[in-house]
Formats: C-alpha cells, sequence, structure tokens
C-alpha cells in the first residue's frame, strides 16, 4: 500500500480556492483533503493545482496521421475526403505501432493537463480485415501504452457493422473495423482482460455512430452490458443530418432520443448540428455532449450550440479526438471562440454575469468529462482518484492572475506551458512539464514513423 502526504500551496477545491492544503493519498486514491493542515510530514508541492482533466475522445491511433491531411484536395475538402485519407493511412499501422502512437499520444495529453482518458478504440483487425489471434490485440496495445505512461484510462470497444445509413454495406477502408454483435461481445470479454491490469480502469461501449450500427445491433448491444459509459458519434456533420432524414425522416439526435434510453450513462461526441427540439431533448437525458472543439474546426465539421445547450442544463466535457494537437486548455478555448466567431459576443460560457469564463469552462468540462469515463476523477476530494494539474505560479502569463484568474489566464494565454507536474493515481508522471518517459517513448514513436515512411 503506498501512501503519499503532500502540502498544496493553492488548490481548487469543490468549495472553491484554498491555501495550504494537506492532500492524503493511499493507494492513488485520497483518503483525506485538509485546507490549512499540518505540513508536518508532507511533500510540499509548490504551485497551483487542479484536478486532472478528463480526456473524453480520442482515437490515439491517428496522432500518427496528425499534420498529413492539409494539402488542399482537386475539389472541395470536407470531413469525408479526409476520412478516405485517414483509411488509407490506417492499413500500414500494426500492433507495434499501434502502442508506440498511443504512448506518444498519451505522453503529450499529460504534458498538456489531461490526466485521463476515454479512448474510442475502433481499429480491431489485421490490415485485410482478418481478427488476431487475441481479439482484443489492438485495445491491449492501447491498454500497455496507458501503463507505461501512468495515464488513467477508460476503454471503449466500437461495435461497426456497416458503411451507411440502412445497413449500407462496409467499404474495403472499413474492414479493420468491423463485428457482428456476437463477434463484439466476445471482443468486450477479451477487452475486460487487456485493461484488468491496469490501476483503476474502466470498460464501456461504444456504437460508432447510427450510420455503422443498424437499430437491431444496437439493441442488441445495449443487451450485452448494462453497466459502463456508451458513447457514440452522432451529428457531426450536416451530410449525416441529411442521409439520417433520407434513412428515417428523423435527424440523428431526435431519432436515437425516441428509439434508445438515452441516460447519464451516454456521452454523444459532437452533436454538432442539433435543432432546438434536440437541443432541449439531449439536455433532459443528463447525457454529457462529447465536444472536441480542435478536431471539429480542423475538420470544418461546424459549431456545436453551446448557450442553449447549457442554459437547458445541458453538460458536456472535452476530448482531442484526431489529436492534430493535445491541449486540455486547448479545447476549452477553441470552445469559447467558436461561439465568439458565430455570436460575435464575448465571454459567452460563462456561468453567469461576473463569473469567470476560464473557471466555468474548466469545472463543466470536469464533470462531464468524469461522468463520461464513468470513473471517480474530476476533483480534489475524498474518494477520488489522486489526478492533480500543478501550474508553474512563476510563468509569465501567471504574473498578474490570482484565483479564477489562474484557469482564465491558462485557457486564454498560456496553455500547456504553464503545466509543471502532473500526478495521476498518486504518482508523479510529468515533472518541469515534462513527461519522465518522454524520450524513450518519442524514440519509438520516431521509430514506428520511419517504418510507417519506408
Amino acid at each position: 500500500m503506498t501512501r503519499r502526504r503532500l502540502l498544496l500551496e493553492d488548490a481548487l477545491l469543490p468549495s472553491g480556492w484554498a491555501q495550504g492544503v494537506v492532500l492524503e493519498i493511499e493507494s492513488g486514491w485520497i483518503r483525506a483533503v485538509q485546507p490549512g493542515g499540518s505540513p508536518e510530514g508532507c511533500e510540499r508541492v509548490p504551485g497551483i493545482a487542479l484536478p486532472g482533466m478528463p480526456n473524453l475522445h480520442s482515437h490515439t491511433f491517428q496522432r500518427a496521421m496528425a499534420g498529413l491531411a492539409e494539402i488542399r484536395g482537386p475539389g472541395e475538402d470536407s470531413f469525408w475526403t479526409w476520412r478516405n485519407v485517414m483509411y488509407g493511412f490506417l492499413g500500414r499501422l500494426t500492433p507495434e505501432d499501434v502502442q508506440a502512437v498511443a504512448a506518444q499520444a498519451m505522453v503529450e495529453m499529460l504534458e498538456g493537463g489531461f490526466t485521463a482518458l476515454t479512448e474510442f478504440h475502433y481499429l480491431h483487425h489485421d490490415p485485410a480485415g482478418r481478427p488476431y489471434d487475441n481479439p482484443a490485440e489492438m485495445g491491449a496495445r492501447v491498454a500497455a501504452a496507458a501503463g507505461e505512461t501512468g495515464i488513467g484510462l477508460t476503454l471503449l470497444p466500437v461495435l461497426y457493422t456497416y458503411g451507411g445509413f440502412g445497413a449500407q454495406p462496409a467499404t474495403s477502408g472499413q474492414a479493420r473495423f468491423l463485428h457482428g454483435v456476437d463477434g463484439y461481445a466476445r471482443l468486450l470479454e477479451a477487452s475486460a482482460a487487456a485493461i484488468a491490469p491496469l490501476e483503476d480502469p474502466a470498460l464501456g461501449m461504444a456504437p460508432h455512430s447510427l450510420r455503422a450500427v443498424a437499430p437491431e445491433g444496437l439493441r442488441a448491444m445495449l443487451d450485452i452490458r448494462s453497466e459502463g459509459p456508451v458513447h457514440i458519434h452522432v451529428a457531426e456533420q450536416m451530410r449525416e443530418v441529411e442521409d439520417c432524414l433520407a434513412w428515417s425522416g428523423q435527424r440523428p439526435v431526435a431519432w436515437l432520443l425516441s428509439h434508445t434510453p438515452v441516460d447519464p450513462r451516454w456521452c454523444l461526441v459532437h452533436a454538432t448540428h442539433m435543432d432546438p427540439s434536440e437541443v432541449e431533448g439531449l439536455a433532459r437525458t443528463g447525457a454529457v455532449a462529447g465536444l472536441c472543439p480542435i478536431t471539429e474546426a480542423n475538420l470544418g465539421d461546424g459549431v456545436f450550440e453551446a448557450p442553449a445547450f447549457l442554459a437547458a442544463g445541458g453538460r458536456f466535457g472535452v476530448g482531442s479526438d484526431s489529436n492534430v494537437e493535445i491541449a486540455a486548455p486547448g479545447e476549452l478555448r477553441m470552445l469559447e471562440y467558436s461561439q465568439r466567431l458565430a455570436r460575435r459576443g464575448r465571454n459567452l460560457l460563462a456561468s453567469a454575469p461576473g463569473a469567470s469564463t476560464g473557471r466555468s469552462l474548466y469545472e463543466s468540462a470536469l464533470a462531464g468529462g468524469a461522468q463520461a469515463a464513468g470513473r471517480r476523477i474530476g476533483r480534489i476530494e475524498p474518494g477520488h482518484r489522486a489526478d492533480l494539474v500543478v501550474l508553474d505560479r512563476t510563468h509569465p502569463s501567471l504574473a498578474l492572475a490570482e484565483g479564477d484568474g489562474w484557469l482564465d489566464t491558462l485557457t486564454f494565454s498560456a496553455g500547456p506551458a504553464a503545466v509543471d507536474t502532473v500526478i495521476v493515481g498518486g504518482r508523479s508522471v510529468v515533472t518541469g512539464g515534462r513527461h519522465h518517459r518522454r524520450e524513450e517513448i518519442a524514440g519509438r514513436y520516431r521509430a514506428a514513423m520511419a517504418g510507417l515512411a519506408g
């Protein structure tokens, strides 16, 4: 049993900012939080301690193609042309490559202020679409990367059966993703074994999208497992909305809400294109909207209806999705900036007049991300994992900041450069802004990229 007793100079607790906080940690869990407690026997942690941010949506393998889809094509580029580039790229990835890429992405997540990852994992088979001997071979590689980097993990094996609405046949580019419901049940069982060696892992399910899973498959999948998170891509693109209307007569979120028992277990990823009734309906379910603002901007998806959703009591978290850029404060900044550009205003997502936009965004994303991960994270509070991000108070951008101003400056100015120390499950994994295994993992990543280029 490992114990640590930390003295935090300043910390963001559920009750607000506190100084001189003694944190007692046992086997990775916070056992006691004592503002103004006795510093005797404590390790001093200088700086500004925040609850670690959960990353609620990622495809780690896509880190390997970041920056490779920015060449203009002969026609109009879109999400759909980007997807074709992605299909071509992933055809070369081996299990060893997937582990090397996932580890690199996770190092960047930890250095960028994320302490937990919910991995939406749909790359299952070999390049010809044949299952590996271990159905969860690729998921086991993601779990191994989490183990070596120290990030907390919720693994979401993905059910992907068809190529489009109405059970259209899958394309050759989707061959590595495909399962029927029986195969998916075996995948879940193998995935549970793959994550078992990790500390405090979680397992959920993910129907890829309404394009990729037919109604009967969705119902059968939900019967397999009655606990844990359920995530789904929905309403990311207008073409998806139009195709869903043609197939069912309903928009994607409306169809999901009227045919599926969406509740707080669920995370609807993107949900970019909703009409007012869908916004209200999703908020009422207590499900989380999984927003990935940097990726959504990169792909030209559109702008989420954040003000209306929050006014209706909606919950959200943020994720790094395609991992074209990995930064927790960057996702929050892009979320607010997208609203400012669309609505030509400022501080649109602050919780109330006089409220800090940075703190409003940060605390909302903590709560939504923790809910979507299905883990007790996102709070410096007894009974939660000891996941902390500690800012360097000597960073120049923080010179005039104090209290909520630290979060405003982190979000809108300093970004990950202000991150000094990261602790996950009570263990320090980043010090001085650098992951402890950064060079080793980056070397393996570079070797994998060289092999892919050869």
